[in-house]
């Protein structure tokens, strides 16, 4: 397909969205980071300009977008300590039928998720070359942010769970070394047998845990973060928005802020149609 066609199909996902879920009364926004997110800002200019809505972006890039379109930006940290954002926009790399997601081919991922998490739902607008059935079906690997210190160590431990040549992501410019995040962090991409989901699992498709060569993706980013030195793994997965806050509702000990799976995910597809994938 033509890079016309993805582009068009970026817009017309972004347009859907912003449709069913920008309210032009809302109080904080968050916006994600990626191509597909221009045309959500674009849309929601078109939706409102309305200046007391404030903008909160998951890095530099994202940022600027904002401040292009005349929006007003408020830098995450400044929120008050129990502030949730009405929604959150962002893209993916892949999404599979679970909605679970890969992101940080930007290399945004720890703020993605700190922003995802901090909202009451979050949506995902992608085009139709994300749409999977699961995770590294088309998207080859899982970004994973690290300390410069720790990335012997992790890339180790990363080929112990069984990922075949983890590697440390450089720039684009080779002599300049490795990419840095905006948390001034490293980026390991690390390759993975496609994982399952939970009813792969249940109907007896693979383990899930590692043991047997299969990972299910909550169990192999749970596992992945807890290795000494990741920062945050590019699984968006588990609980969404609303999932979080009956969770909270049951027990008020807990710690969850928000969930940082989607809600709905709109592909644009090639046809010039937009699919929708909600959750279960």
């Amino acid at each position: 397909m033509s890079d016309t066609t993805v582009e068009a199909a970026k817009r017309a996902a972004a347009q859907q969205a912003v449709k069913d879920h920008f309210d032009p009364n809302a109080t904080n926004v968050g916006i994600g980071s990626g191509t597909t997110i221009v045309y959500v800002v674009e849309a929601i200019k078109q939706a409102s300009t309305n200046p007391a809505i404030r903008f909160v972006p998951t890095g530099y890039q994202s940022r600027q977008v904002i401040v292009k379109a005349g929006l007003t930006p408020i830098a995450f940290d400044s929120l008050a300590e129990d502030t949730l954002l009405d929604v959150a926009f962002d893209g993916a790399d892949e999404v599979d039928i679970d909605l679970n997601c890969i992101k940080g081919g930007g290399a945004c991922l720890f703020q993605e998720k700190l922003v995802a998490q901090r909202a009451r739902k979050f949506v995902c607008v992608a085009d139709y070359r994300k749409k999977q059935d699961r995770l590294l079906t088309n998207w080859p690997t899982i970004p994973i942010e690290v300390a410069p210190i720790s990335v012997p160590v992790v890339l180790r431990a990363l080929k112990t769970l069984g990922s075949t040549e983890p590697k440390l992501r450089n720039t684009l410019l080779e002599k300049s070394g490795p990419l840095k995040t905006d948390q001034d962090f490293f980026i390991i991409d690390a390759p993975f047998k496609t994982l399952l989901v939970k009813e792969d699992v249940e109907s007896g498709k693979g383990k899930g845990d590692g043991s047997d060569g299969t990972w299910e993706v909550t169990q192999l980013s749970d596992a992945i973060k807890s290795l000494t030195g990741v920062l945050e793994v590019g699984i968006f997965s588990g609980l969404n928005g609303p999932d979080a806050e009956a969770l909270r509702a049951t027990d008020s000990r807990k710690t969850v802020t928000s969930g940082q799976k989607p809600i709905a995910v709109y592909f644009g597809m090639a046809d010039g149609s937009v699919e929708l994938r909600t959750a279960q």
